[in-house]
């Protein structure tokens, strides 16, 4: 069952970084490891970094792929985001936020909806509406 998990995160997170990379963000690092946890996706565009979680749901599992991020993951987000930042960037202070791809798939694994929170505070951008 594990491996159905990964295989539906990492489904979420090609799709999701095809869009991205669609939409004018250069991909920096992918699922990205430091002892604070993991970035799914790391991107720049114009000068702002985006420290992404993606979040993929498949036809009739409960709830919002919105619905997963806790305030404890966004806490644990946020010291990835500085992590990188400091072994990366040490002398750069840029600008930086905390996003989320939502991706919902069919029971057949066709795309539903792919959702962008450029902030998890911010306002949503449909990236691709499979319905529409």
């Amino acid at each position: 069952m594990a491996k159905g998990k990964v295989g539906l995160g990492r489904r979420g997170e090609a799709l999701a970084a095809a869009q991205l990379t669609a939409q004018g963000y250069t991909l920096v690092a992918h699922n990205w490891y430091c002892p604070a946890g993991e970035a799914d996706l790391i991107a720049t565009r114009q000068g702002d970094w985006y420290f992404i979680e993606v979040r993929t749901r498949r036809g009739g599992a409960p709830g919002a792929p919105e619905d997963s991020i806790t305030p404890r993951k966004r806490e644990r987000m946020a010291q990835v985001a500085r992590y990188y930042l400091s072994a990366q960037l040490p002398d750069a202070d840029p600008a930086w936020h905390l996003g989320l791809v939502a991706v919902e798939l069919d029971r057949a694994g066709r795309l539903i909806r792919m959702t962008l929170y450029l902030d998890l505070e911010g306002e949503a951008e449909e990236l691709l509406d499979g319905g529409a």
